[in-house]
């Protein structure tokens, strides 16, 4: 099983960058998370959101590979604890070879994306920065792994 992070945004802080490339690179072998970053659409002009959140919709989907279950971040998606979301992933993994989680851009994703997930996933009710949702999303996968692998990192 293979699993992406799919996320809007490509100029990240220096601490956004390092803490997501710790947490993946914890990740065991046989368990690997890639990080993909979308080039965002520009907000430079007058386009409407709908137009902007389109243009991303494109790049997002070009990078989901055929048959891969997606997991769409939202704040009103389900709230799941560590250890939901580990059976979560345990489930999935039996049933597919690729588990892709979408992080939106500055005005979220495109309602297409969200309604042809799989599943809508909240990290909180709150609005987080996109820098840390991917933070506590590349945290909370490796995690969920741990959970998964019995290893001593997550306490109960």
């Amino acid at each position: 099983m293979r699993m992406s992070v799919v996320a809007v945004g490509q100029k990240m802080p220096i601490w956004v960058r390092e803490a997501c490339d710790e947490y993946l690179k914890r990740m065991p072998r046989e368990h690997p998370v890639q990080l993909i970053e979308v080039k965002p659409a520009s907000r430079t002009d007058s386009r409407p959101v709908e137009r902007l959140l389109e243009e991303e919709r494109e790049r997002i989907q070009e990078r989901i590979p055929n048959d891969s279950v997606v997991i769409a971040l939202d704040e009103r998606g389900t709230l799941w604890t560590t250890r939901e979301l580990a059976q979560q992933i345990n489930s999935l993994s039996q049933a597919t070879r690729d588990i892709v989680f979408l992080i939106g851009g500055p005005d979220g994703l495109h309602a297409d994306l969200k309604q042809h997930a799989h599943q809508q996933f909240g990290l909180s009710r709150l609005t987080l920065p996109h820098g840390m949702a991917r933070v506590v999303l590349c945290e909370q996968l490796y995690r969920a792994i741990s959970v998964l692998n019995n290893h001593p990192y997550h306490r109960d």
